[in-house]
Formats: C-alpha cells, sequence, structure tokens
C-alpha cells in the first residue's frame, strides 16, 4: 500500500527556517545541489523510528505544504487520481539520480506529490 514518503513545506527565509526546525525539533537540513534553486533536504530523526524526511524550498505565490506518496508506478496512479476526480498539476518529471515526481490535487483542493525511486531518472 502506497505511504506517505515526504514531505515539502515553503519558507521564505531558508537560515531562518533551517534554524527553527533545528532548535525546536533537532532536524537537520543538507543543502541539495541539484535544485535548481534553495532545496534543503530535511532529516527529522533516524531511520529507524517512525516518521518521514522532507524538504524546504524557497516561497512563491502560489507555494503550499505538501506530502509525497510513494508509488511503484506514477503512470497508473496518475490514470487512478484522474479517473476518481482528482487532477494533474504537473506529470511526470525527473529528478536527477533519485526517481521520478508528479504534483496532483485532490477532490478537495488538497496539492501533494507522488514519487517512484530510479537512479537513472534524469
Amino acid at each position: 500500500m502506497p505511504r506517505p514518503s515526504h514531505f515539502e513545506m515553503p519558507v521564505d527565509d531558508p537560515a531562518r527556517a533551517e534554524s527553527f526546525y533545528r532548535d525546536v525539533f533537532g532536524w537537520t537540513v543538507q543543502s541539495f545541489d541539484g535544485a535548481p534553486s534553495y532545496y534543503g533536504m530535511v532529516t527529522t530523526g533516524p531511520d529507524s523510528e517512525p516518521g518521514i524526511n522532507g524538504g524546504f524550498f524557497k516561497r512563491s505565490a502560489d507555494s503550499v505544504t505538501s506530502v509525497t506518496v510513494s508509488v511503484e508506478s506514477i503512470e497508473e496512479t496518475l490514470e487512478k487520481i484522474t479517473a476518481a476526480g482528482g487532477s494533474v498539476v504537473l506529470g511526470k518529471s525527473p529528478i536527477p539520480s533519485m526517481g521520478w515526481f508528479a504534483t496532483c490535487k485532490d477532490t478537495e483542493g488538497n496539492t501533494f506529490g507522488l514519487f517512484t525511486e530510479d537512479t537513472a531518472a534524469g
């Protein structure tokens, strides 16, 4: 069963956000060098404990906090989403050397992501 595997939160001031979450929760953030602009990879705890890691990105006018669900096939999942009344915001796109992602909206207008691991993506 597909489960949430990642979250993303928009930030205005990356250094301030990184400091806040480090001071409050002990999270660590490492800049993702392959991103076209600021993207901080957030580690919320050890992999041996329940929870997910995520990312911070620079806020824009239409930014939202979202969760990403890991799926076996983005293509099949996009078909299921549209058949169930959801919509595709951004179709299948590569994250070089990591995998593929897509962005969708559910029937309530909530934005969420899909991810399939594939180190050959790019």
